[in-house]
């Protein structure tokens, strides 16, 4: 028998014909940048644990926000770090907190840019958990009661979507109705669908202040062994009225975002997190790997996998990569 007719070689000959069969790009069109916005003045805080990451206070968040928009990244998810903090995280429905004003201020100056916000108590609760607690666990049906008005105060100040994150049994079905009953029928839901109990948060738990006063999470977030589970608490989300499901973290959970991908027809944003940022950030600066080359490579693998979307604070450096060709 004769050499295969088919060499595969061919088509990989010159980068020309390279592009022509690649069969996954990124594009700015898939990115949302996390950015950190920090109740006070004159604040350009980088956080040590993720290079290149600042939380910004009102009066600078511009610096950052004008470089967003010229980048063309369509959209924003802001996290909120208060200066008053309390055992139910109260600020979290404050009409004029520090989301509320964030909110405000980017629809008034930037009013092209989408603007979604977290949905979640623990960067607003002294105890760092993402709820009201009862006997030191979160109390799932008094936290989707505070849910309700965090909502409807983040749509009240001109959110364009809303992103609970706090993995409460209901979560998903309490805000639609309470959008709805006030009115916002047209914001959607980005669930997080899929959210582990992972280890890659650490670097953003000390950006937004939000690591637990004491235990861990893994009473409301998913144990990263399960593969099925995800796929019932999508189904359940869809259900309840998502318009856009999440799997976070991304990197290390490829496998679901595909599963999800061949099980159901809705858009599908991955949360490419603080840990796997940093870690790149930390090889990359002592030399052992290719920064940029690396980056990119992550991020394709995540579309490969099926996400839609990409939630990534390597999206600046994504879209200047991608404008410059």
């Amino acid at each position: 028998m004769g050499f295969p007719i088919n060499r595969y070689r061919r088509l990989r000959k010159n980068e020309n014909i390279r592009r022509l069969v690649r069969e996954t790009t990124l594009s700015v069109d898939d990115l949302i940048y996390p950015i950190f916005i920090e109740d006070g003045q004159n604040i350009k805080k980088e956080i040590p644990s993720m290079p290149g990451i600042y939380r910004w206070s009102l009066d600078r968040i511009n610096e950052e926000l004008d470089e967003v928009v010229s980048l063309g990244i369509p959209a924003v998810l802001l996290f909120g770090i208060p200066s008053y903090k309390d055992e139910v995280g109260s600020d979290t429905w404050n009409d004029e907190g520090i989301i509320q004003r964030a909110i405000k201020h980017i629809k008034k100056n930037y009013p092209n840019l989408y603007v979604i916000t977290d949905v979640c108590f623990c960067e607003y609760t002294s105890h760092g958990h993402c709820g009201v607690l009862h006997n030191h666990d979160v109390d799932n049906d008094l936290t989707l009661e505070n849910t309700r008005k965090q909502v409807i105060s983040h749509a009240k100040a001109g959110a364009d979507m809303v992103a609970p994150s706090g993995m409460m049994d209901g979560v998903v079905k309490t805000i639609r109705e309470a959008l709805d009953s006030a009115g916002f029928y047209d914001i959607p839901i980005m669930a997080y669908s899929a959210k582990y109990a992972s280890s890659y948060y650490g670097p953003f738990r000390e950006a937004a202040d939000s690591t637990p006063a004491f235990g861990d999470r893994r009473t409301y977030q998913m144990d990263p062994a399960n593969r099925l589970e995800a796929l019932r608490e999508v189904a359940l989300d869809i259900e309840e009225g998502a318009d856009i499901v999440m799997v976070k973290p991304a990197l290390a959970y490829l496998d679901i975002i595909r599963d999800i991908k061949n099980n159901f027809n809705i858009p599908l944003a991955a949360y490419n997190v603080s840990g796997e940022y940093s870690m790149i950030k930390a090889a990359g600066k002592l030399g052992w790997i290719d920064e940029k080359k690396v980056m990119m490579e992550t991020l394709t693998s995540i579309k490969r996998a099926g996400s839609d979307i990409i939630i990534t604070y390597f999206a600046k450096e994504v879209a200047r990569i991608l404008k410059n060709g």
